[in-house]
C-alpha cells in the first residue's frame, strides 16, 4: 500500500477501506472479516491504553455553537464499540451530541451521503440548506455535496492536505476548526 492509496481511502467505512485492500480471491470475505477484527483489537487497545484526546479547538468550538442553540452531531466511518470507545475516552459520550452516527449504522459509506443523511434525520433536519457538513477528507466533503448541504467546509488540519482538498467539492477549506465560528459569525 502507499499513502496515496491509503489516502483515498480515509473517511470512508472502515470495512470497506479494509475490503479494499484485501486481494480478491476464494477466501476474500473470511479475509475481510479477519483482517477487520484485527484493525478493531489493535485499535482498542492503543485507545485504552493511550487514550484519546480532543482536536486543539474543537471543545471551545462546541461550546460556541452550544450557546447558539446548533444542534452538534457526529458521523464517522468507525463501527459503533470504537466511536463509544472514543467519546467515552474524550469525555463527550452523554449529552455532548444531538446524534452519533456511526459506519454501522448506514447501508453505505462515504463518499454517499446516508452517514449526513441519517444524522439530519436524527436530529429533526429535513433540509439540507440548513446543514454544515464540517469533515477533514474528501470523502467526507464529497458525501456533503451528495447530500446537498449548504454549508461543506473542510479542515486542513488533519487527514488531507490542501492540494488534496481544494480538488473536492466545499464551500470553505478552513486552516482548523477553531476558526468555524468567525465564517458564522456574521451570518
Amino acid at each position: 500500500m502507499t499513502p496515496g492509496q491509503i489516502a483515498g481511502v480515509r473517511g470512508s467505512s472502515k470495512k470497506e477501506a479494509i475490503r479494499h485492500f484485501v486481494p480478491e480471491g476464494p477466501e476474500h470475505s473470511r479475509r475481510v472479516e479477519q483482517a477487520y477484527a484485527s484493525f478493531q483489537a489493535e485499535l482498542r487497545a492503543r485507545y485504552e491504553t493511550g487514550g484519546v484526546s480532543a482536536i486543539d479547538g474543537a471543545e471551545v468550538v462546541f461550546a460556541w455553537l452550544r450557546t447558539r442553540r446548533v444542534r452538534i452531531a457526529f458521523n464517522t466511518g468507525f463501527d459503533r464499540a470504537i466511536t463509544t470507545l472514543l467519546l467515552q475516552g474524550l469525555g463527550w459520550s452523554s449529552g455532548f451530541a444531538d446524534a452519533v452516527v456511526c459506519g454501522d449504522d448506514v447501508a453505505r459509506g462515504r463518499p454517499a451521503p446516508d452517514l449526513i443523511l441519517r444524522t439530519m434525520d436524527l436530529c429533526g433536519v429535513s433540509d439540507a440548506g440548513r446543514v454544515a457538513n464540517v469533515g477533514d477528507t474528501v470523502l467526507d466533503l464529497q458525501a456533503g455535496d451528495r447530500a446537498g448541504v449548504r454549508f461543506n467546509i473542510g479542515v486542513l488540519s488533519g487527514a488531507h492536505a490542501r492540494e488534496l482538498m481544494e480538488t473536492a467539492p466545499h464551500t470553505h477549506l478552513l486552516g482548523d476548526v477553531r476558526e468555524l465560528p468567525a465564517l458564522f459569525e456574521f451570518r
